[in-house]
């Protein structure tokens, strides 16, 4: 008899599934999260049988990826014949079969239907005009004082019911041997992942909903299994036989590993040629007029090109929560969110104060809003309340009608006009930090101590191995720009967990021109900043490319400066925005009409096409066109002699490009149940969600439009992460060695790492157990592939 709690049982249970994010803070992760402690052939062999999923890109996308070469022969070649395969490419090509999915064997669709009909009631979040009673009480007690009204559990009676979710659990269960209560809550906790993960994230978020109207797993299964009883649907799921055809299994893990390893040697050939180029981060003592740093977001790689080559000018990556592990409070409506990554908790609050001089700006600034809110409250109550509803509609017919020709046939002016008219908070206002413990800020404290700001400064620029400062330097955050865009969040920043990250900029720029911040740097740390550099926040548009400068405090003397950047910087975005929509010429009002066409399906890639990061100095990249597939942090390993900020690199970004990659990936493979499907059909629920339909299961991934150019055809590559550091192997090495997490997603294959080993030459690539094997990079693939194309399909989907 295991001693095992049933809180402990359905812990364990729930690892398979991931959480679901909801659509204000879309972050992308991996949806087998669960699984890393597994091989990634393995889990996905598991993940197959328990979703009924496709884990492996379809034969089409080996098939192009084969004929456009950038799978090489002389790769694939030895990889099947290690395998016994001793045939042409061609003939396992032929091989490869579509595996569909299957739905999985998780008791009735009925039984799904039901339960995801209650769940939607409760975890409502304001959308719907009329709640659900009693939802204080928690899901199930809430649940059960009204199952006796719903029609579809006729035969449910309340003395049936138990009184606590635990209880009922309990009871269903010992009418089960033991060794089996843990495949009936994994089964159940499978059926509908979406729902389950999106109630695993108001569990660990503890979101102010959660707060005020708890639901755990723990009701969530007493409820479905109760409904199960209901109807005399399986509570145990039927046994079914899904071992796997092994050549079946193993022939695309197989073409899998030859087209990363394909992609792998197309990377370092460019980064060794980056080694021995001639071009440094900086010629002789020429300092740059200005330094901008970016987020490592794939997308920032193309417009930092297109700078670098207007002028003198540095660019660098970092984090784009810019080291500060905050929760920032808007001023439009007052409301707290997280804005670093998700594996970090939030050490610190930013609000917004009046900047000096501007108490009768911010006051006017609130005024409007609280007027905005208003209108917009008062209008969406005349329009769904009953009484009122046909003679609003028909009375606003008018300006409504006019509304939407205006989106249909003048998008793009429209969208401006009506951002002209919306008051920037950032030319009043300055940011303000606080500390936060367990959640609450300390009444009495308006400031953090000193130490911490010098410590998160000191940081960012001991991460990136930046020692000479430029007169201006640009903090750029990046935020995403799109109309009727219910993913609008998964476009901002990643490591601002899907918020935009203009006001970590902003706040890391605050604090590096504090006075006393950079004394303690010079007396304690020997790290100077030069009294005429001045550090100022921006925010890179990622769908338009424009770069806003928040400059208001900038002084007369840098005037001239900060002009001729503006200036190069909208020379950059009309190059960049050619590059990206591959248009004749520059046109920046063809990315301006994406952004405010109301009917854009697709307002921008995001990180699709993702599949490396780099982290090293620019030296190694600046002259190559990665494509935007390339996360690009800033490193320079000689002024890492410990490796910590290499270790803290691996341990923060590494891991959450891995968490983006892997969603990719997935999302891919099968965006039925690990995406989120066809946006056209998508309806939003609760208001933090979208289901296909008015029904069923809650879509946790991102929709087929943000990885397809057409229903049939990816433009994502599903491929594992490669990540290529420039440092010493024996100091990744000891890195790994004292984070078994990080050795563990390495062991494991769900992530690659190469190291070019400044010290000898060396290209290493990342084994098992702390082993490597020396990469060769030297062979040539039988066609030269581009690393993408800057494909953006024009056209809408089928």
């Amino acid at each position: 008899m295991s001693t095992m709690s049933l809180s402990q049982r359905i812990l364990e249970a729930s690892e398979v599934v991931g959480k679901t994010w909801p659509l204000y803070a879309f972050v992308t992760s991996n949806p087998l999260t669960g699984y890393e402690k597994s091989p990634f052939k393995e889990a996905l062999s598991k993940a197959a049988g328990i979703f009924g999923a496709r884990v492996y890109p379809e034969p089409e996308l080996f098939r192009k990826a084969w004929e456009n070469g950038e799978i090489h022969p002389d790769i694939l070649l030895p990889i099947l014949r290690e395998h016994g395969m001793k045939d042409t490419p061609e003939h396992y090509l032929k091989q490869l079969v579509a595996d569909p999915g299957q739905s999985p064997e998780t008791g009735s669709q009925e039984l799904d239907r039901i339960t995801a009909k209650w769940v939607m009631a409760f975890l409502d979040e304001g959308l719907a005009e009329w709640a659900m009673p009693g939802k204080k009480h928690g899901f199930y007690k809430a649940w059960r004082r009204l199952a006796g009204y719903d029609q579809d559990l006729a035969g449910l009676r309340k003395r049936d019911m138990p009184e606590t979710a635990e209880g009922a659990l309990g009871e269903i269960l010992s009418d089960y041997p033991e060794d089996a209560w843990m495949e009936i809550l994994t089964c159940h906790l499978a059926a509908l992942p979406g729902w389950t993960g999106y109630i695993k994230f108001r569990e660990e978020a503890r979101t102010a909903w959660q707060e005020k109207y708890p639901i755990s797993l723990e009701d969530y299964l007493a409820v479905r299994l109760l409904i199960a009883k209901s109807l005399e649907a399986p509570i145990l799921p039927p046994k079914t036989d899904r071992r796997a055809d092994e050549a079946g299994e193993i022939l695309p893990y197989l073409w899998l590993t030859a087209w990363e390893r394909s992609w792998q040697q197309q990377l370092v050939r460019s980064l060794a040629e980056g080694v021995s180029s001639v071009d440094a981060e900086r010629v002789g003592d020429t300092l740059a007029d200005a330094q901008l740093v970016f987020c490592i977001d794939t997308r920032s790689e193309p417009i930092r090109r297109h700078i670098e080559q207007q002028g003198n000018y540095e660019t660098h990556g970092y984090a784009g929560f810019f080291g500060i592990a905050m929760d920032y409070e808007h001023p439009k409506d007052g409301l707290l969110r997280k804005s670093c990554p998700p594996i970090l908790g939030s050490a610190y609050k930013v609000r917004e104060v009046p900047a000096a001089d501007r108490d009768d700006s911010f006051e006017a600034y609130l005024k409007k809003r609280q007027t905005s809110g208003f209108i917009h409250y008062f209008l969406r109550r005349m329009k769904n309340m009953l009484p009122s509803a046909f003679g609003y509609v028909e009375g606003a017919g008018v300006f409504y009608g006019g509304l939407i020709l205006a989106r249909t046939w003048l998008p793009g002016s429209l969208d401006r006009l009506i951002r002209r008219n919306q008051p920037a908070h950032e030319a009043i206002c300055e940011p303000q930090i606080t500390q936060r413990v367990q959640g609450h800020v300390h009444a009495d404290t308006t400031d953090i101590p000193l130490a911490e700001k010098v410590a998160i400064v000191k940081s960012a620029f001991d991460l990136m191995g930046w020692r000479e400062f430029a007169p201006l330097v640009v903090f750029a955050g990046h935020g995403s720009h799109s109309t009727n865009n219910p993913f609008a969040s998964s476009l901002d920043c990643g490591a601002c967990a899907a918020s935009p990250g203009r006001h970590n900029a902003r706040m890391l720029a605050r604090l590096a021109n504090q006075r006393e911040v950079r004394r303690v740097l010079i007396q304690e740390h020997g790290l100077i900043i030069p009294e005429a550099t001045v550090f100022i926040g921006a925010e890179h548009n990622t769908t338009t490319d424009e770069i806003l400068l928040f400059d208001t405090e900038v002084p007369g003397t840098h005037k001239g400066l900060l002009d001729k950047v503006k200036r190069d910087l909208d020379r950059a975005r009309e190059s960049a925005v050619q590059e990206r929509l591959q248009l004749e010429k520059p046109d920046v009002s063809a990315a301006l009409r994406r952004a405010g066409d109301w009917s854009e399906t697709r307002p921008e890639w995001g990180l699709a096409g993702n599949a490396g990061f780099v982290i090293g100095p620019r030296s190694l990249t600046k002259t190559h066109n990665l494509g935007g597939r390339c996360f690009l942090h800033s490193y320079q390993w000689e002024l890492d002699p410990e490796g910590k900020a290499l270790e803290g690199i691996m341990q923060g970004p590494m891991v959450v490009t891995q968490w983006i990659n892997n969603h990719y990936f997935f999302a891919t493979v099968d965006p039925e149940r690990f995406g989120g499907g066809d946006k056209i059909t998508h309806n939003i629920t609760g208001q933090f969600g979208v289901l296909r339909g008015n029904g069923g299961d809650l879509k946790s991934g991102l929709p087929l439009q943000s990885l397809y150019q057409s229903d049939t055809e990816a433009y994502h590559q599903p491929l594992r992460l490669s990540v290529c550091i420039q440092a010493p192997k024996k100091r990744v090495g000891e890195i790994l060695s004292k984070n078994p997490s990080l050795q563990t997603l390495l062991d494991n294959q769900w992530i690659y790492l190469i190291v070019l080993d400044p010290r000898d030459g060396d290209t290493w690539k990342y084994s098992q157990n702390l082993k490597w094997d020396r990469f060769d990079a030297a062979s040539k693939p039988s066609k030269k592939p581009k690393f993408r194309e800057a494909v953006f399909a024009e056209t809408e989907m089928a």
